[in-house]
């Protein structure tokens, strides 16, 4: 797992490692304006193979005297540097402003606007159009206007320069981001600015990445994501760990934001998907698919053989008569079984051995699925509702949040999550004008808390979280993009892969958080040209590259 943290979190960390006397504001800033260049050369080695130009546009915060030490570090080795502020000098915090003066000392600053739109004609309807060219003679264009410090929309003047400019995708390949694009929320990963954001092909963040990294749509803002240590892993760990006083400022700084923290999924527990020797199918969890009549089947049995591949030691397909001629010509390993309504669930589920439950896809939108979900729901087992089995409740929301227990995972994509929380989904479609906006995360948490289980709202940026709190996410972007993942049935799947790791004894989060993360596996995999069918048959490979 990787730690991801809230804008709020890292000015907290940063403010606390300060007070701590561990750190100044003035190294910390060093560190990180060296980081970035360090980055960029790393990144772009023809940067550092001979002096260029550089252009660095500066904010009227902390980011923007990141920005001032990029500059100085670019001049130092022999670039053409032009350095330009948005805002006053005489009003950057104290840090930034001494940032300010150290670059007066090898050039000038230009102030943004100004010169910007001196150079720029204005449209009929009188707002400014900013010639791309500004950027088009660099070698270079670094952000480091507002970084992670925005929380609202940006003035006119400065919207329609990066629109022109640095909102331009054909300038992105050379533009890198400090902290974040200017116009990204790093609380949600929204845009504040309707598409007046700037376009990245490299963002260096600090510390950890923020939340904002992996949500919404930002991997098109943010290109690629480098995370520069500043040398606080150490005083982090014992603040949020010792029981002495020791480094107490850090702790009382630490704890005021009152931290719930976002991880970057990954793996999970390999070791226990790869649990086989000394055992038999038994041990492995017996999980339970229903599926709806005929011409329905193909969504359960895409599940099953996904539960099949991910190790559960049996699976049984549960259908109406008319549809088991159906299951059984098309499954071998997988078992089927009459099931007739809900009392035939009931009298199913007498054999205790069926320990892991999945209903929803291909159930249909019959009078019996709310049944049979109230049934499962009732026998206590672990259990996974998906599709049909969510889409039931849409009138009555509150019946199923009565009947979920702690064992349950809940696999709304946004369609079927408006459906059962419209509150929640209101909230989260609705733009911040101030503050950070409502994310998928906090939209993630408080569906959990409310229906008293897990939740996986999928998506690129698929969000887990449980009734405690616990939340990560599972990005498919980056270097992890697997856009094919958008075909007919991969949810079907992902939700059999949820269902037999919930058989297989692991606990609903981890189940949740596991089974996504092989899902985007399984289909970076494969690759391009991926159906639904390919991803449980993929399984077998990553599980050989991951030593499992």
């Amino acid at each position: 797992m990787t730690e991801l943290l809230t804008a709020t979190q890292m000015r907290a960390i940063e403010q606390a490692a300060i007070a701590s006397g561990e750190v100044t504001g003035l190294e910390l800033m060093e560190r990180a304006g060296r980081g970035v260049v360090e980055a960029i050369f790393e990144e772009c080695p023809e940067l550092a193979k001979a002096p260029q130009k550089a252009v660095v546009l500066c904010g009227p915060g902390n980011n923007g005297g990141d920005g001032f030490v990029v500059a100085r570090l670019l001049k130092e080795q022999a670039w053409e540097v032009e350095v330009f502020l948005y805002g006053n000098p005489e009003k950057l915090p104290p840090d930034a402003r001494a940032n300010y003066e150290r670059w007066g000392e090898l050039g000038a600053t230009n102030p943004l606007i100004q010169s910007a739109i001196a150079q720029a004609p204005k449209s009929r309807n009188g707002s400014f159009t900013i010639l791309p060219a500004f950027a088009d003679e660099y070698d270079l264009v670094v952000d480091a206007l507002f970084g992670g410090g925005l929380n609202r929309s940006l003035p006119e003047e400065l919207r329609a320069f990066i629109h022109s400019t640095l909102g331009n995708p054909g300038n992105a390949s050379k533009t890198v981001a400090i902290d974040a694009p200017t116009g990204i929320c790093l609380d949600s990963g929204k845009e504040h600015n309707d598409y007046d954001t700037t376009v990245a092909g490299l963002t260096v963040t600090f510390h950890r990445p923020r939340v904002g990294h992996y949500l919404d749509s930002t991997e098109g803002n943010c290109g690629k994501i480098r995370v520069v240590d500043l040398g606080l892993d150490a005083l982090y760990a014992s603040a949020k760990n010792a029981k002495t006083n020791e480094n107490a400022a850090f702790r009382k700084a630490w704890n005021a934001v009152k931290p719930k923290q976002v991880w970057l999924a990954n793996p999970g527990n390999t070791t226990q998907i790869g649990k086989h020797w000394l055992s038999n199918k038994y041990n492995h969890g017996h999980a339970l698919i229903l599926s709806g009549g005929p011409g329905k089947t193909g969504a359960a049995r895409l599940g099953a053989r996904g539960a099949l591949r991910i190790g559960t030691g049996l699976v049984t397909i549960g259908c109406p008569r008319t549809a088991l001629s159906e299951v059984a010509a098309q499954t071998t390993a997988i078992m089927c079984r009459l099931l007739a309504g809900a009392p035939g669930l009931t009298e199913l589920l007498e054999d205790e051995r069926l320990n892991a439950l999945c209903l929803g896809p291909g159930l249909g939108l019959g009078p019996d699925t709310q049944v049979l979900v109230l049934a499962a729901l009732k026998s206590g087992r672990a259990t996974v509702l998906d599709a049909d089995a969510l889409t039931r409740f849409e009138r009555n929301p509150d019946v199923l949040f009565d009947a979920l227990h702690e064992n349950c995972v809940l696999t709304p994509h946004a369609g079927e999550f408006k459906r059962l929380f419209p509150d929640i989904a209101e909230k989260l479609d609705t733009p911040a004008t101030t503050g950070p906006a409502y994310s998928k995360v906090d939209a993630t948490r408080e569906a959990a808390a409310r229906a008293g289980c897990t939740i996986l709202f999928k998506g690129p940026d698929t969000v887990i979280a449980d009734q405690t709190g616990r939340c990560a996410i599972n990005s498919s972007a980056y270097e992890r993009a697997a856009p094919w993942l958008a075909t007919a049935g991969s949810g079907d799947v992902l939700a059999g892969f949820i269902t037999g790791l919930l058989a297989r004894g692991f606990a609903p989060m981890q189940a949740a958080e596991t089974a996504a993360w092989l899902h985007t596996e399984c289909a970076l995999s494969f690759g391009p040209g991926l159906i639904a069918e390919d991803l449980p048959e993929e399984l077998p490979k990553v599980f050989r590259v991951l030593g499992v």
